[in-house]
C-alpha cells in the first residue's frame, strides 16, 4: 500500500473513532442495574407506606421512577426468587425449588442451579456487557462453575448463600474466602464494590447485579447507622441499606448515565422478624401475601415518567425479560420464559400480561392470583407464626454466637412477626380478594365458584409441569435391645 493510502486509511480511521465517540447518549446500549434486597416486607419503605423507617434514597427512586404495588416473587424464600430472576423461569422450570445450604445436609449443600440452565449474566455477557455481581448468589456453592464467575460474571464480591449459613465467608472472585467475617461492615464493602464497578466499566455498556445482604438475619450495620435511626435495630440497617442505594445512585448521575441506566430494586421475598409486610398476612416463608408480594422500583429519566404508579400484577421472571428488552437482547428461545417485558407497567397504564401468578411452597405449587383474586390451592401456611412462645425466648440456631457468626445479639424474636396472624382458619381451596381484603381475613370461595373454578384451571395447567417430589426415605426401624 502507498504511503498516500496509508494515510487515508490512518485519517478516515481516525474520523470514525470520532464519529462513534460523538454518538448521541440515546443511540448507546443501556446500561442495566438490578439491586436485590434480601428479605424486604412490602411495607418495610416510606414509599410503601412506613410511618418509621426512613429510606429518603429509596423514597427518591420512586418519585424519580415507577413504583409497582402488585409485584410479586414466585416462592416466599430466597433459592427459588433468585433463580427466577436468572432465568426468567419458574422455580419448577428452572430447577430450583429449594435453598443450598452448606450446613443443611448433604443434599442441600450440593444444590445448584443446573448447568442447562442460561442465565442472566451469560446473555448480557455474550452481547458484549462487562458483567459484575457484589453479593449474596445463593444458586451453587461447592464448585467453582457453580458460582457466579462460572455463570456468566466477570468478577464477584460477596456470600455464596445467606448470611446465617456456617461457614460465613466472603468470596472475592477466586480469591481464598475471608473468615470470619464482620457483618457490620457488609453493606458499606459491597456499595464500595458496586460503585467501584460502574466507575470502572463507566465507558462501556455494563450489567450490575447488586444482592444486598440486608436485611436478612443476623442484622448487622455499622456506628454510622448503629442506634441511629429511632426505629431499633432493622430501622438502623434500613438506613445503611437505603444510604447504599443512593451511593450507585449518586455514581450514575455524576458519570452522566442517568439516561441510559436502567436501575430496577426488588426484594427476594417477605420479611423475617422485625420488618413489615404493609398491613398484608404472612411473611417471609408463608403462603400468605406477606410472603409473596415485594416492593419494585424502576428508574430510567427519560424513558419512565417519575411518580408513575401500576397497580398490576407483575412478578420476578419479569425484570429478567426487562432488562434484556431494554438492551435490545433475545431471550433463549429453545425454553420456556416466564418472564414479560413490563417496561409498559413503569411507564403507563398498561394492565397484567400474566393471566395468572402462581406462588410455589416448597417442592410445590400453593397458590395462582390474578388483579384481584388470590386462590389457596393448598391449605396456606405461616409456619414461622408458631415459633411464637409468650413468656419464651427463642434460641435460633443460626444466630450470631460471636465466633463463626459475628453479629449484633439483639435479634428480633417471633414475637415481633411482621403480618396479620388474624384471619379465617386455612383449608384448601380458600379464595381472597386482594382489592378489598389485601389481608387475606376472609375467604369467599363460597360466594365466588366461578373464580374459583377459573384460577383452579389455570393452576392445573402449571401444576401438570410441577416435578413429583421425591417420597420420603423410609427411617430405619430401631433394632430391638438385647
Amino acid at each position: 500500500m502507498s504511503s498516500a493510502r496509508l494515510s487515508s486509511a490512518i485519517l478516515f480511521a481516525w474520523l470514525l473513532a470520532g464519529l462513534n465517540c460523538a454518538l448521541p447518549a440515546a443511540e448507546l446500549r443501556p446500561n442495566v442495574i438490578i439491586i436485590l434486597a434480601d428479605d424486604l416486607g412490602y411495607g418495610d419503605l416510606g414509599c410503601y407506606g412506613h410511618a418509621k423507617f426512613k429510606t429518603p434514597n429509596l423514597d427518591r427512586m420512586a418519585a424519580e421512577g415507577a413504583r409497582l404495588t402488585q409485584f410479586n416473587t414466585p416462592a416466599p424464600f430466597c433459592a427459588p426468587t433468585r433463580a427466577s430472576l436468572m432465568t426468567g423461569r419458574y422455580p419448577f422450570r428452572c430447577g430450583m425449588m429449594a435453598n443450598p445450604a452448606p450446613d443443611g445436609g448433604l443434599i442441600a449443600d450440593a444444590l445448584a442451579l443446573p448447568a442447562s440452565e442460561i442465565t442472566l449474566a451469560q446473555l448480557f455477557k455474550q452481547a458484549g456487557y462487562a458483567t459484575g455481581m457484589v453479593g449474596k448468589w445463593h444458586l451453587g456453592h461447592k464448585r467453582p462453575e457453580q458460582m457466579p464467575t462460572g455463570r456468566g460474571f466477570d468478577e464477584y464480591l460477596g456470600i455464596l448463600y445467606s448470611n446465617d449459613m456456617r461457614p460465613v465467608q466472603l468470596m472475592d472472585g477466586n480469591q481464598p474466602p475471608e473468615y470470619p467475617l464482620v457483618q457490620a461492615n457488609l453493606t458499606r464493602r459491597y456499595t464500595e464494590r458496586a460503585v467501584n464497578f460502574i466507575e470502572r466499566n463507566k465507558a462501556k455498556p455494563f450489567f450490575l447485579y447488586f444482592a444486598e445482604t440486608m436485611p436478612h438475619k443476623p442484622l448487622a450495620t455499622t456506628e454510622k447507622f448503629y442506634k441511629q435511626s429511632g426505629a431499633g435495630l432493622y430501622g438502623d440497617v434500613l438506613s445503611d441499606l437505603d444510604t447504599s442505594v443512593g451511593e450507585v445512585l449518586a455514581k450514575v448521575k455524576a458519570l452522566g448515565l442517568d439516561e441510559r441506566t436502567l436501575i430496577l430494586f426488588s426484594s427476594d421475598n417477605g420479611p423475617w422478624f422485625g420488618g413489615s409486610t404493609g398491613g398484608l398476612r404472612g411473611m417471609k416463608g408463608s403462603s400468605y401475601e406477606g410472603g409473596y408480594r415485594v416492593p419494585c422500583l424502576a428508574r430510567w429519566p427519560g424513558k419512565i415518567p417519575a411518580g408513575h404508579v401500576s397497580h398490576a400484577p407483575g412478578v420476578m421472571m419479569d425484570l429478567f425479560a426487562t432488562a434484556l428488552k431494554a438492551a435490545s437482547i433475545a431471550p433463549p428461545a429453545d425454553r420456556v420464559i416466564d418472564g414479560r417485558d413490563i417496561l409498559p407497567l413503569f411507564t403507563s397504564a398498561a394492565p397484567s400480561p400474566h393471566a395468572a401468578i402462581f406462588g410455589h411452597q416448597g417442592l410445590l405449587l400453593a397458590t395462582a392470583r390474578d388483579a384481584r383474586w388470590k386462590l389457596h390451592v393448598r391449605a396456606p401456611r405461616d409456619g414461622m407464626a408458631a415459633l411464637h412462645k409468650p413468656g419464651e425466648r427463642w434460641i435460633d440456631p443460626r444466630g450470631p454466637d460471636g465466633v463463626t457468626i459475628l453479629a449484633p445479639y439483639e435479634q428480633y424474636q417471633p414475637s415481633d412477626h411482621p403480618g396479620l396472624r388474624t384471619g379465617d382458619a386455612p383449608q384448601p381451596l380458600q379464595l381472597f380478594d386482594l382489592q378489598t381484603d389485601p389481608g387475606e381475613q376472609k375467604d369467599v370461595a363460597a360466594q365466588h365458584p366461578e373464580i374459583v373454578a377459573r384460577l383452579k384451571q389455570l393452576y392445573d395447567e402449571a401444576n401438570r409441569l410441577v416435578p413429583v417430589p421425591p417420597e420420603p426415605a423410609p427411617k430405619a426401624k430401631a433394632k430391638p435391645a438385647k
